[in-house]
């Protein structure tokens, strides 16, 4: 029987892996909040740099969301195995520190290239999700680990909750504030992970570091060597794609569509969080023990796919609102997948894993955010050949059930492999 990867080594006490999941996710809660605030603002603000209307500086936030993205892919397997070298502590610190720089950047820009430069300094932090998840991985045991990913997922849900209603009122008092608030909460959380964030990885755990598997291809390519984790990573593209279209286009698209203030959607991203956070807080453990992880996965990507194309065809404010229901089923999905994919590698390679999977991530989102920019930008434009602003959404709805297929296919193909060959 394999080795699972919380057999190595001397195990933590059960009280130790609590306070240490604790600690992580409160950093990840601070740091989601300090994204989701500036969600809200973010059209105002390119509308009052460039002077250009919603159904087209959509498109300037797919090329920032394409840069974030692009950097992102780079430099996440490269920290991953980093922090397989070095713990995650350092690395995690230093992913919060560049992240408080790009507020303060952005708070500052004055046109349009600052704001860029913001989000390449954003994209090199990128590891603070990926190498969270591998500190999890690191001190959770197989009973525990799919719960363990859907609290993060229920920290990030939070922190995405409270960000954008903070962000949304403190928009109302100057599109830059909650950038400067952002930055703050930044500096807030380097210091509290300076004071009381452990190292979970020791160093009988660590493994050498290699440029080889530290790339972006070579990450990629090393996790080949698990084929089982491999073609679940795949479920992951198209998945990814139909997430996008949320953080790309619902912004513009309820202010475009409906009329929404800043406010209005600082406080709709309020109920998106607050639903997702329910789901992951409160249903992630019971739904897995009880349906198991693969029908998890299976229930989450058919409401995802519900949800969005509710999305798609709201024709009021509170059909989109209500449309957030089974959207946010979607907690369901990810941490059961993290979790399969998680018990297919060794403990030595928990963080190569996490970084391949924020490699092709980012890969992904280097062109979906471009792809449902330009979708919305297309069918939003006065001279659209057929005018429908809800396109993206559609769109990412049929992606969930490309995703689904993807992952009942990854199954069979495991269960396949594991079948004795018939006999003469």
């Amino acid at each position: 029987m394999r080795e699972g990867p919380r057999t190595r080594g001397a195990a933590p006490s059960r009280k130790a892996r609590r306070a240490a999941v604790f600690f992580v996710l409160i950093t990840i809660l601070l740091d989601t909040i300090g994204f989701g605030i500036i969600a809200p603002v973010m059209p105002k603000l390119l509308t009052s740099l460039t002077g250009e209307g919603l159904d087209s500086v959509v498109r300037y936030s797919g090329w920032l969301m394409f840069v974030y993205a692009a950097v992102q892919f780079v430099a996440a397997p490269l920290l991953g195995n980093l922090s397989d070298r070095f713990g995650r502590r350092p690395v995690l610190l230093m992913s919060l520190v560049a992240l408080g720089l790009d507020y303060l950047l952005m708070a500052w820009a004055p046109s349009l290239v600052w704001l860029f430069l913001g989000r390449l300094l954003a994209g090199l932090a990128g590891a603070t999700f990926s190498t969270a998840n591998a500190y999890v991985a690191d001190v959770s045991s197989d009973a525990d680990r799919a719960r363990n990913f859907g609290y993060i997922s229920a920290a990030w849900g939070l922190g995405f909750m409270l960000g954008p209603a903070i962000g949304g009122v403190l928009g109302e008092y100057g599109v830059r504030v909650p950038f400067v608030a952002a930055a703050g909460l930044a500096a807030l959380n380097v210091v509290y992970g300076l004071l009381v964030l452990p190292e979970s990885l020791p160093p009988h755990r660590r493994r050498a570091f290699s440029f080889a598997r530290a790339n972006p291809v070579g990450a990629l390519v090393q996790i080949r060597r698990h084929p089982a984790a491999a073609a679940l990573l795949l479920v992951l593209v198209p998945y990814q794609i139909a997430h996008d279209a949320n953080p790309a286009t619902w912004s513009y698209y309820a202010m475009f569509k409906f009329g929404w203030s800043t406010s209005d959607v600082g406080w709709s991203l309020f109920v998106v969080g607050a639903s997702i956070m329910l789901v992951n807080g409160l249903l992630v453990g019971p739904a897995i023990a009880r349906l198991g992880e693969r029908r998890s996965v299976v229930v989450g990507l058919a409401f995802m796919s519900l949800g969005f194309i509710g999305f798609a065809f709201a024709t009021e404010g509170w059909m989109l609102i209500a449309s957030i229901l089974p959207f946010a089923l979607i907690g369901l999905a990810q941490p059961a997948l993290r979790s399969m994919m998680a018990a297919r590698v060794p403990a030595d390679a928990q963080g190569e894993l996490q970084g391949a999977v924020g490699s092709l991530m980012s890969l992904v989102m280097i062109f979906s955010p471009l792809v449902m920019t330009g979708i919305f930008s297309y069918f939003s434009a006065p001279d659209a050949p057929l005018h429908f602003p809800g396109a993206a959404f559609l769109t990412a709805g049929l992606l969930g059930g490309v995703a689904l297929a993807l992952f009942r296919w990854a199954v069979a193909r495991e269960g396949a492999a594991l079948m004795p060959a018939p006999g003469p």
